[in-house]
């Protein structure tokens, strides 16, 4: 839809103001004189002359008919042929004859002359000439306030409708109604901020909605971390309150008890050392200490880290790692990412399992799998996997350990370093956890 501006707008304003009034008269005039001609002699000043002329001679020279009425229509028919009108008045100021008792001469110029006969006063005679000009300037008049409403009308569809349906859709979307529709305009300002008012309205929903969203995924970190503390403290609790009520009396008591709450204690230290590296990655941007190095090595340290826990479950882990996969990145943070992966790994991977890890190049991206003999992922758990504090098993215990933050930082470690983190199954059984990261150049 083509729009306006407001300086054409108001042009266009002046232009119908000028012209509407200008085309009434004109015509007005045409209709009246037959002509186009605004000069005030001309022909048809003679003709005005001529008639004139002969309306008084015929007047003056039938004195002693002014009573009769044969001579009366003679007169009238005169009259109306040149549109003017007469009143005939005698030396005693009776009238004689009025062509047209309803006429007014406020819209007709007079003539005004007396019949003298021999000395003696006979009569009086008044000629209404009309004005050339009356009913031009008449209809002119009428096309102005013609032009006037023309324009009031035009003004509030293109100006105060559109602003009045925006005020209302303002108030609406004040009141949460995001769905409103924004009126259009003709006029290019308005429309123009319509538009940016459109834009607005887009943003303050998207905003609303993540303000939202947020709000949830608070309530939700809240729940979860209130349970995740609580589990361990809970049972740390009950260890300390049976070792100083003297339950545990004997030497191995003593140690199990103790090695229980470390345990639980160790437990507490690695969900709050996830929630500080989650909340810090996710509201404080990090400073990576970026250096080229071989992600062979780093996936090396992580397997020996993890090796004796693999022991105890009799897991064993094979690795195929290329001599070619340089990456830049910080070497502390992707330690962290290996470290996640492969515990997640050994903590799901059932006894006498078998985990493998594969790291090799293609094109211009180092990518690295981590298969387990696991049960894999369902379903759901694939569409939720990386979300913060999820954890497969239904009941959230903590059987097989972990905080729930480990793959949802692992991920935005990697995004981090321009690279993708995912999770499948794999088509022989088992989690399939697949990565890359650009080469370096």
């Amino acid at each position: 839809m083509g729009t306006l501006r407001i300086r054409s707008f108001t042009i266009l304003i002046f232009i119908v103001l000028l012209l509407v009034p200008w085309i009434f008269f004109v015509s007005a005039r045409f209709l009246e004189t037959g002509t186009l001609s605004f000069a005030n002699g001309g022909p048809q000043g003679e003709i005005l002359q001529k008639n004139l002329t002969a309306t008084i001679h015929l007047i003056e020279s039938n004195t002693d008919k002014w009573r009769d009425p044969s001579w009366q229509i003679e007169l009238h028919n005169q009259l109306e042929q040149t549109r003017m009108e007469a009143v005939i008045v005698s030396a005693s100021d009776h009238e004689i004859y009025r062509s047209n008792p309803k006429s007014s001469s406020r819209l007709s110029s007079s003539e005004r002359f007396s019949v003298i006969e021999d000395g003696r006063l006979l009569g009086k005679v008044v000629l209404y000439i009309p004005k050339s000009n009356t009913m031009p300037i008449i209809s002119m008049l009428a096309g102005l306030l013609l032009a006037f409403f023309i324009i009031g009308i035009e003004f509030r569809r293109f100006l105060l409708k559109p602003l009045e349906r925006m005020s209302i859709a303002a108030r609406q979307i004040a009141a949460g109604d995001w769905e409103v529709e924004l009126p259009r305009s003709r006029i290019t300002e308005i429309s123009e901020v319509r538009d940016g008012f459109d834009v607005m309205v887009r943003g303050l929903r998207a905003s609303f909605q993540k303000q939202a969203e947020l709000e949830e995924e608070r309530r939700f970190v809240i729940t979860a971390i209130a349970h995740d503390l609580r589990t361990p403290l809970f049972a740390l609790r009950g260890y300390l309150d049976g070792l100083e009520q003297g339950i545990a009396q004997s030497p191995d008591q003593i140690t199990k008890y103790i090695a229980v709450c470390k345990e639980k204690s160790a437990q507490l230290d690695r969900l709050v050392e996830d929630l500080f590296t989650f909340a810090k990655m996710e509201h404080v941007e990090m400073k990576r200490h970026n250096k080229i190095m071989d992600l062979k090595i780093i996936i090396q340290k992580s397997i020996d880290s993890l090796s004796p826990l693999a022991r105890q479950k009799h897991i064993s882990i094979s690795s195929h790692l290329s001599d070619d996969c340089f990456i830049k990145g910080d070497m502390q943070l992707l330690e962290r990412v290996m470290n996640n992966l492969l515990d997640n790994a050994v903590r799901y991977t059932p006894s006498y399992g078998e985990i493998t890890i594969q790291c090799y190049q293609v094109d211009n991206k180092i990518k690295f799998t981590i298969h387990d003999t696991g049960p894999g992922f369902s379903l759901e758990e694939l569409q939720r996997i990386f979300e913060p504090l999820y954890r497969g098993e239904g009941s959230r215990n903590r059987s097989t350990g972990g905080s729930g933050l480990g793959l949802a930082i692992s991920q935005k470690i990697v995004r981090l370093h321009g690279g993708e983190l995912s999770a499948d199954n794999h088509s022989e059984g088992g989690a399939l956890l697949t990565g890359w990261v650009p080469v370096a150049l």
